[in-house]
C-alpha cells in the first residue's frame, strides 16, 4: 500500500466565489491555505482528517451521487448554526434505522451533503 500523508478533496464548482463563500461562509470551514490570485485563486479548507479544495471552474454541477459526509459532534447544534447563517437544508436531523444522526443540506451546485452525529451508543464508537 502506498504510505498516503495527505489527503483532499477535489471540487471544481460552477461559479468559484459562490461555491467559495457557501464553504467559507455558510458551512463555517476554516481556511487551511489559498493559493493563487484574485478571482481565480483556489482554496483549501480544513475537512476534519482531510482538505476540500474548491478552485478552478466546471461547466456542469457534480454528478448524481457524489456526496459528502461531515461528521458533527451535535448536528442539532450544526443545524441551528447552519439555518441560522441561511443554508438551505434539504432534511431536518433525524435518527436513520441504522443509529446515525443524519441532516442534508446542499451545495451551490447541487452537491448533497450529509451532516453526520454519531451518537455515544453506536456500534462505531464501540470496538468488538
Amino acid at each position: 500500500m502506498v504510505n498516503v500523508l495527505s489527503s483532499r478533496i477535489l471540487l471544481r464548482p460552477t461559479d468559484l466565489e459562490r461555491s467559495r463563500s457557501f464553504y467559507r461562509d455558510g458551512l463555517g470551514l476554516a481556511v487551511y491555505r489559498e493559493f493563487g490570485t484574485g478571482p481565480e485563486r483556489g482554496t483549501v479548507f480544513f475537512l476534519g482528517g482531510g482538505f476540500l479544495e474548491v478552485s478552478g471552474r466546471c461547466e456542469a454541477p457534480p454528478a448524481a451521487g457524489q456526496q459528502l459526509w461531515l461528521q458533527v459532534a451535535d448536528v442539532a447544534a450544526a443545524h441551528a448554526e447552519l439555518a441560522a447563517r441561511g443554508v438551505t437544508v434539504l432534511r431536518e436531523p433525524r435518527r436513520e434505522p441504522w443509529g446515525l444522526v443524519e441532516m442534508w443540506i446542499e451545495d451551490p451546485d447541487g452537491l448533497r451533503i450529509a451532516v453526520v452525529e454519531v451518537p455515544e451508543d453506536h456500534p462505531l464508537r464501540h470496538r468488538p
